[in-house]
C-alpha cells in the first residue's frame, strides 16, 4: 500500500512537471511583425511591431474565434498589409504563418487570406475594428 502511494504522488509530480513544461512554450513570448504596403505595388515595407502581450493574444483570439473558409482567392489588388507572430527567442523555430490584410473600400470591414494554406475570412464590422486598431493604431 505504501508503495501505490508513492507511486501515485511520483507520477503526479511528473505530470506537474511536463504540464509545466508544454505550458511554456505555449506562454512564450511572441510580438506581430506588420508591414504596410507602398504605393500600389505588392511592396511592403516595416510599419509596426506589437509586442505587449494583451494585444498579441487578442489578435490571436480573433484569428483563431473567426469562421475560415478553405478556399483559393484572387484579389483585385494586394495586400493593404501583411502580418506575421515572431518568437522573442531566436531559438524557438517555428513556421510563420503570413496573413494578408485587406481593408474594405468603406473602411468597415478586413478580409485576411492565408495563401499558403489556401484559407480566407471577412471578419464582421466590431473584430474588423479591433483587428485594424491593433495592428495599425488607426480607428
Amino acid at each position: 500500500m505504501k508503495k501505490f502511494t508513492y507511486l501515485t504522488v511520483f507520477i503526479g509530480i511528473i505530470s506537474l512537471f511536463t504540464t509545466g513544461c508544454f505550458d511554456g512554450m505555449k506562454n512564450e513570448e511572441q510580438y506581430i511583425e506588420v508591414k504596410k504596403r507602398v504605393g500600389d505595388e505588392n511592396k511592403y515595407e516595416a510599419f509596426k511591431k506589437i509586442t505587449t502581450k494583451i494585444q498579441v493574444q487578442k489578435v490571436k483570439d480573433i484569428l483563431e474565434d473567426s469562421d475560415w473558409e478553405n478556399a483559393k482567392v484572387s484579389m483585385v489588388r494586394p495586400p493593404d498589409y501583411r502580418f506575421v507572430f515572431q518568437f522573442t527567442n531566436p531559438e524557438i523555430e517555428a513556421k510563420a504563418v503570413l496573413y494578408e490584410l485587406w481593408i474594405s473600400p468603406n473602411k468597415d470591414q478586413v478580409e485576411l487570406v492565408i495563401d499558403a494554406q489556401s484559407k480566407y475570412v471577412q471578419l464582421d464590422k466590431k473584430k474588423s475594428a479591433e483587428l485594424i486598431e491593433i495592428l495599425t493604431g488607426k480607428n
